[in-house]
């Protein structure tokens, strides 16, 4: 009777910290999002504008694909 006892607790304990990681994970990621927004294609052209260059669109896609490139 023990064994079952042990085999059982193990799969619940195995169940638990599954659930438990997800939930930690996904919220650390929101956390790390918060902080570290990804770039996108309005905060080039922000930047650029706050330079005081008006950019153009071919501009801004060769920033957008040397960012990805650099990944």
């Amino acid at each position: 009777m023990q064994l079952w006892l042990a085999i059982v607790l193990i799969v619940v304990a195995l169940l638990g910290g599954g659930v438990g990681g997800f939930f930690f994970a996904r919220n650390y990621f929101k956390k790390y999002l918060e902080k570290n927004p990804p770039i996108n294609e309005q905060m080039i052209r922000a930047m650029m504008s706050q330079m005081g260059r008006k950019p153009s669109e071919k501009q801004v896609r060769q920033v957008m694909a040397s960012m990805k490139q650099e990944k």
